[in-house]
């Protein structure tokens, strides 16, 4: 009799600890990959080029463009920028681009040299080391490249041209020249950038006093 006593108790005290709401031990899983499918849906599409928002006209296939949701920030994302790329023929981010202003106001002395290293790796070949348009790739007109590349410094358009303008150039690319969104994160062009700007503003007074001596000289 009081075997079958203590059996019972056991057995109603495993049946209300296995009732309870005590967070167990799951226990180790098997092959867990042939557990939870991955969501290979997400990257199927109607055909071989294009994505589909609409899911009832894709059945059980799901938009998905690998592109952050618009308005959006990812974390741990530094200095994002405001303006999407333009479509083709249109310019309007392109000119809106002037007014941002970098958030970058200026470099101390070891982020100028990392600066400058970094545009000596992807800016130099085009654009030169002394930033005169004269790379390795145009070498005076005697590189594989017959179209100078933009003089940064020396040259008026350039010089006056906003940082915004610039980083818009260097991330989506214009005309010739290509992005380098995937070379270079955002405090990263920003900071080559500033680095540009350092070089047109030692550069800028000089151009512009022997204008104003001789105009003095003429009256």
């Amino acid at each position: 009799m009081k075997i079958r006593l203590i059996i019972f108790c056991l057995s109603a005290g495993f049946i209300i600890a296995g009732c309870s709401d005590v967070r167990r031990d799951p226990g180790r899983v098997y092959v867990p990959d042939m557990g939870p499918s991955r969501a290979y849906e997400t990257y199927d599409a109607l055909d071989s080029n294009k994505f589909t928002q609409n899911v009832a006209e894709a059945g059980r296939k799901i938009f998905y463009n690998h592109l952050p949701v618009a308005g959006t920030v990812a974390r741990g994302e530094d200095m994002p920028f405001p303006l999407a790329m333009d479509a083709p023929g249109d310019t309007t981010n392109y000119v809106a681009s002037k007014q941002i202003e970098s958030p970058i106001k200026s470099l101390d002395s070891v982020t100028m040299k990392e600066a400058e290293r970094l545009y000596l790796i992807n800016c130099g070949i085009c654009h030169g080391a002394k930033l005169d348009g004269d790379g390795p790739l145009y070498k005076g007109g005697n590189g594989p490249f017959a179209a100078k590349p933009a003089t940064l410094v020396g040259d008026a358009k350039y010089e006056e041209m906003p940082a915004g303008q610039m980083f818009y150039s260097v991330t989506y690319g214009k005309n010739l020249m290509g992005s380098y969104a995937s070379q270079l994160t955002r405090v990263q062009r920003w900071e080559v950038i500033a680095y540009i700007k350092s070089k047109q503003a030692k550069t800028g007074a000089t151009t512009s006093k022997p204008a104003a001596a001789d105009s003095s000289a003429g009256k």
